[in-house]
C-alpha cells in the first residue's frame, strides 16, 4: 500500500497560483478537506485531487445544445433583444 502524501498550505497557494489565505479559507468552510500536524495544516494529495476535480469546469460539448440555446434567449432578454 501506497503512502499518502501530504502538502502544507505554501505549496499548494504556490502550486494553484493562489494566496495562502484562499487554500486557508477552502479548509475552513470544509472545501479542502485537511489534518493539522503541529502548528500548520496538511493537505493529501488525494484529497488535493477531489477539490481539484469538484472545481472542474465542464467543456461545452458536454452541454446540451438546448440548455446553450435556453441560456441565450435570457441573456437576450435581460439586454432588451
Amino acid at each position: 500500500m501506497a503512502r499518502e502524501q501530504y502538502q502544507t498550505v505554501k505549496e499548494i497557494a504556490d502550486r494553484l497560483m493562489v494566496s495562502e489565505a484562499t487554500v486557508r479559507g477552502w479548509i475552513k468552510t470544509g472545501e479542502l478537506r485537511a489534518i493539522t500536524i503541529g502548528k500548520g495544516w496538511r493537505v493529501a494529495d488525494s484529497d488535493l485531487s477531489r477539490f481539484l476535480c469538484r472545481h472542474e469546469t465542464r467543456t461545452r460539448a458536454s452541454v446540451p445544445e438546448a440548455s446553450a440555446s435556453r441560456k441565450k434567449d435570457d441573456l437576450d432578454e435581460e439586454h432588451g433583444e
